[in-house]
């Protein structure tokens, strides 16, 4: 073999040294952010030991909130880091995931449910409202301050709007002994700084990545960041299913999507405005809002939640390939 090709063959192998470098990035990052948040969220529950609230309101705040973190996290290094595909892409990807492939997969991985029509109905309802929202403001290529203020207040009434109309509990009220609820606040603090560190590694391994093979942003944000950050929806909802807690299971699949279409989009521009790219941004909005729909309307229709509609969701998730990357 002569140096030219000795040379060749280092100048390949040392990229894909970096490569690997910043696919650990990412994988080691959501990974930490994943461990990070549901530590965050088991000592997030002790500070509500004093109320008995519904198990699926539970899910679709708390928990919705503690398993979206690492998104919510990726929102804020995204946006000041001036990359608001990633923050976006990942976004609407995880709730368009959420709904999709999450969900799709329960009744495959522990057992078939009773889907409230209901529950699914108003949640699903604000969800597609919030992800129409979305592609109108991002519409024009960018996420101001006032955008972002109008997506955290969806959020806001949106889980106002869920609360009222909510159906009676179909599982007693939660309640969870207090001990020492100071000290849960503090390791709950701590634990969101490891979100927030995981976070802002996988980012870097993002873009690195995206620059490196030049694709777009948006795209790897929309498929491989969503799966990432939506595994702890996967583990708690799976967790809480084989307790029995199936409204607590659905209240956080529904409040994640809702979360992901409203808080985490606006939390990071609210921080700091970015540009986004419009086209990409309003196809994937779209696309979520679309999977939603089709998610709440099976679901409500057959009501029992089972292989054949797991498989059916599932599939839907796999033509939001062809929808968004077409």
């Amino acid at each position: 073999m002569g140096s030219a090709t000795l040379a060749a063959a280092g100048a390949t192998w040392y990229p894909g040294g970096v490569i690997v470098l910043w696919l650990a990035a990412v994988v080691g990052g959501f990974g930490l952010a994943l461990i990070a948040s549901q530590r965050a969220v088991g000592h997030a529950r002790v500070l509500i030991e004093a109320s008995r609230i519904p198990p699926f309101f539970v899910g679709v705040t708390l928990f919705a909130i503690g398993t979206d973190l690492p998104e919510i996290a990726n929102s804020i290094v995204a946006s000041l880091s001036d990359h608001g595909d990633l923050n976006v892409g990942d976004s609407v990807g995880s709730a368009a995931t959420q709904v999709t492939l999450v969900l799709g997969l329960l009744p495959l991985l522990v057992a078939p449910f009773v889907a409230g029509r209901r529950r699914m109905g108003r949640a699903g309802e604000a969800s597609i409202v919030a992800l129409l929202l979305v592609a109108l403001l991002a519409s024009d290529g960018q996420l101001s301050r006032v955008d972002a203020a109008l997506l955290v207040s969806a959020w806001l009434a949106g889980s106002v709007v869920i609360w009222r109309g909510m159906p009676p509990a179909a599982e007693p009220a939660m309640r969870v002994p207090a001990t020492r609820p100071w000290r849960h606040g503090l390791a709950a603090l701590l634990m969101l700084a490891g979100v927030g560190a995981g976070a802002g590694a996988a980012v870097w391994g993002l873009v690195s990545i995206a620059a490196e093979f030049d694709v777009p942003e948006f795209a790897l944000a929309f498929f491989g960041a969503a799966i990432g950050t939506s595994l702890p929806e996967l583990v708690v909802d799976v967790t809480a299913l084989r307790a029995g807690a199936r409204d607590l299971a659905l209240g956080d699949i529904l409040g994640s999507t809702f979360v992901d279409a409203t808080l985490s989009v606006g939390i990071g521009p609210l921080i700091a405005p970015t540009a986004v790219t419009a086209g990409l941004a309003v196809r994937g909005s779209l696309a979520a809002a679309a999977a939603v729909a089709v998610a709440v309307t099976l679901l409500s229709i057959r009501r029992r939640h089972d292989r054949v509609s797991g498989v059916a969701l599932i599939l839907v998730w796999l033509a939001l390939y062809a929808v968004v990357l077409g």
